[in-house]
């Protein structure tokens, strides 16, 4: 079921632990979210999984079989940060040369960057250079250039950086269609509202090390910290059952105790004639959770890695 495994990866610069025995599995299909803060170790784990570094300890398992970054490499496209198109050359012509480097034929290659240029409605850029292209141009042709020869593993760094909200959903709908045709997709950013709505698992790394790992769904459980929204103006005191801890958009907050259920308290509003409309669950944003782990208290060394 996976595609790739990383077991007990470690890469040290002189005296700092880039990536300090981190071991994952990403499955096949997945649109998984590699998380972290700055200089926490994101760049160099990529930089090994497409064969630029080499680790110093571990192995990497990619489609079965021990990482070979000679033969493996062509079935990876990897979407850097730092963006590395040529700038003076043709779009086109800039394309064609990528496709090909990847081992597409040039007739294979047009065929697959037509359909791309329409689907993205370049058809008119083929003979602009790169310089002329503003940022969120310059994106779109960036990730066409990295899925084109039809990549198993696709990682992508800050995609949606300088596309404005249009072209954020296009590149976010190509996402989702390249992962249900069977396409794996590691992505990178900072912004953890994209995490939550497009990937199904996460791994957060920090100070080069793993402190998180599992599906969204099951962190957010993990996290949770018993709160709920009634949809109701006042609620009876219940210390036995409850904490009031605030009120928000016409909603009591509420902290339900330790051995208390949410079926024990909808029983309590319902017994004194409670008028409530509403009664939710607070769970954690990712970025709530993020802060906590990697800045706040209790530190990330006091938390067990989450599993699915």
């Amino acid at each position: 079921m996976n595609l790739l495994e990383l077991h007990h990866l470690k890469k040290y610069f002189a005296t700092q632990r880039a990536v300090d025995d981190i071991s994952l599995n990403v499955e096949r299909g997945t649109i998984f979210g590699l998380l972290g803060p700055n200089g926490a170790g994101k760049t160099t784990l990529i930089r090994m999984i497409t064969g630029i570094f080499y680790p110093d300890e571990g192995e990497i398992i990619f489609d079965g079989k021990s990482f070979d970054p000679l033969n493996d490499v062509s079935r990876i496209g990897y979407m850097p940060e730092e963006r590395g198109l040529y700038k003076k050359m043709k779009i086109g012509e800039q394309t064609m040369y990528l496709a090909q480097l990847k081992g597409m034929s040039s007739k294979e290659a047009l065929t697959k960057i037509k359909q791309w240029f329409i689907r993205f409605e370049m058809e008119s850029w083929w003979n602009k250079k790169v310089e002329d292209l503003s940022k969120g141009m310059s994106q779109k042709l960036q990730f066409v250039t990295t899925v084109l020869h039809e990549p198993k593993l696709i990682i992508l760094d800050e995609p949606f950086s300088g596309l404005d909200p249009v072209n954020t959903n296009l590149i976010k709908d190509e996402i989702y269609r390249l992962a249900k045709n069977g396409a794996t997709i590691i992505f990178s950013t900072h912004r953890m509202e994209q995490v939550e709505e497009i990937c199904d698992q996460i791994v957060l790394v920090n100070k080069g090390k793993k402190i998180l790992d599992g599906t969204v769904k099951n962190v957010k459980q993990q996290f949770k910290e018993n709160l709920y929204r009634i949809g109701t103006e006042s609620l009876p005191p219940a210390p036995a059952l409850y904490d009031i801890t605030g009120k928000a958009d016409h909603s009591m907050i509420i902290r339900i105790r330790d051995g208390v259920t949410h079926t024990d308290v909808l029983r309590h509003l319902l017994n004194n004639n409670v008028d409530f409309h509403a009664f939710n669950e607070i769970l954690p944003s990712l970025n709530e959770i993020f802060i906590k782990l990697v800045e706040g208290t209790p530190t990330a060394r006091q938390f067990q890695p989450v599993t699915a």
